[in-house]
């Protein structure tokens, strides 16, 4: 007894015959080159954007370093006394005006600090300008 294979149904469509909808749509030729394209275009403006972010963090970080010690060097000149505001620190820092953070905005310098422990506050209001919001940089 011969074993019969099962036979396999190929069918040969026509171009006119052929699937509808999406899933024709998507095969199309000339339609995913650019599918693609704007899908990794897409993908590049989400990570620009957010190392656009990091980096203005990390530059606002680095300048709030380096304010740092210009306020504690004020702050040993004048017997412990906070500066009514940071024009008064620029002299003792490497400053020569007001630095402000990544997004334009002034530095915050408050006096005495709410926290235990700390004398003072430096902060960045952040990426979206909000006082203590919660993308604020200290």
């Amino acid at each position: 007894m011969v074993k019969s294979r099962a036979q396999s149904s190929t069918s040969i469509l026509f171009p006119w015959e052929g699937r509808t909808g999406l899933s024709r749509f998507l095969r199309a030729h000339r339609v995913r080159p650019v599918l693609v394209l704007v899908l990794a275009l897409a993908l590049f403006g989400v990570i620009a954007s957010r190392e656009r972010r990091a980096a203005g963090v990390r530059q606002s970080r680095a300048t709030l370093l380096a304010l740092r010690p210009a306020v504690d060097a004020y702050m040993s000149e004048n017997g412990g006394a906070c500066p009514p505001d940071l024009e008064r620190v620029l002299d003792l820092s490497a400053f020569r005006k007001l630095p402000v953070d990544a997004w334009g905005q002034p530095f915050r310098l408050v006096c005495p600090s709410r926290r235990t422990g700390e004398r003072y506050e430096l902060s960045s209001d952040g990426p979206d300008g909000v006082p203590g919001g919660l993308d604020r940089i200290e």
